[in-house]
Order: C-alpha cells, then structure tokens, then sequence
C-alpha cells in the first residue's frame, strides 16, 4: 500500500550543515510561509538526543503548518518523532525494511541518482516518490553523478508515482525541470543559503503555479 500524501510543489532540505540550531526552526517556519509544501530534514553533525529534539520540534511545526515532513535516512527517527516518512540513499536500510518499521501509510522517498532503472525498481517495492539529480552544477554535493532533462521525460512516462529533481536549482533553472516531468524540486541553498528565506522559498514556489 502506498501513502494517499503527495509528494509535490517546493521541496527544501533542512540541512544542519547550512541551518545553526539558533536559525533552524525559525528558517523552516519562513521557508513553509513562503510555500514548501514538504520538509525534509538532514542532519549529519549532532548526537541522538540533539537530532531527536530538532526533528521533532520540525514535525510538530509542520503539522501545525500542514507541511510533509520527511527525515533523511534514519528510520528509527522517523518513526519515534511521527515523521510523515523518510527518504533513503543507496547506502541507507532496504526500502522493504523501511516500510515494515514505519507502516503503509509511512511515505518513502528514494534516491535514485540517474538511474532510471533503480527508480523502476523503487516503484515496484512502493516507494512513494522517488528523486533524480543532480541537475545542475552544486556546491552541496559537487561530485553527484549528473542527470539530464530526458531522464525526467522517461521517468514520467513509465513511473506512476512523484518525481523530484535535485542539484543546484534555481527559479531560473527550474520551471525547465517542471516542463520535462518533475513533480518536486527539492532545494537546501538556494532557500536556506539566501538572506530571505520566505522570499527565496516564495520564488520557487511560483513556478508551480
């Protein structure tokens, strides 16, 4: 069974990398005013009690502000703060273990680089979304593979399910990746790395409307 929550719209990855603990939770607030329809959070740095207090802190704010939130490959966060889900990477726990863990109604998103292959595979196992990328040159992962338009194109005409684009989006760049299929354009710096955040998130989300 796979989650009756969509996948779409503005994307951002909350990354601790960027976001200091004194700016997290008020960025995520600005960036969800300006239109992020789903949060992801993404922390590599911090001990398990600190991650356990921002990620819940996150879910309850985008439950009160209806947005999805997601956590970045650790499953057993996802299930102890009430996530809407998580999203797993080539080296996280199998999709199939995820779902037993966090139940059907769980969303699970899976990165599948740019391999349109490993998303077909991700669809038959009920993923919820899957994400391709990087599109364009990024400073968050500047040896990502590169993925190009026409995977996009592929992808939406043999996936029944949400597609996000990832790497180095812009809302110059962007509206090209919505015309060639994807459903999300997931985003860390170009929202959190801007001195306005609910006014970089607001130009992202323009271009779905």
């Amino acid at each position: 069974m796979v989650s009756q929550l969509h996948v779409a719209g503005l994307y951002v990855i909350a990354d601790t990398h960027y976001l200091d603990d004194t700016r997290l939770i008020d960025a995520v607030a600005q960036a969800i005013a300006g239109g992020a329809r789903v949060i992801q959070y993404r922390d590599k740095k911090h001990a398990a009690t600190e991650r356990t207090r921002q990620a819940s802190e996150l879910a309850a704010l985008c439950r009160r502000r209806g947005a999805l939130f997601i956590v970045n490959d650790d499953v057993a966060l996802a299930k102890e703060t009430r996530a809407d889900g998580v999203h797993l990477g080539r080296e996280d726990v199998p999709l199939a273990e995820a779902r037993k863990l966090l139940g059907a109604r769980a969303i699970i998103g899976v990165s599948c680089y740019n391999e349109l292959a490993r998303a077909e595979a991700a669809e038959k196992q009920e993923a919820d979304y899957i994400a391709f990328g990087r599109f364009f040159p990024s400073r968050t992962k500047p040896q990502a593979v590169q993925a190009g338009l026409d995977l996009l194109r592929e992808a939406k005409k043999k996936l029944h399910i949400p597609v996000v684009a990832i790497g180095g989006i812009t809302p110059e760049n962007g509206a090209s990746l919505i015309a060639a299929g994807a459903d999300a354009l997931a985003v860390i710096e170009g929202v959190f790395g801007q001195a306005d955040v609910r006014n970089a998130a607001e130009r992202y989300a323009q271009l779905f409307k």
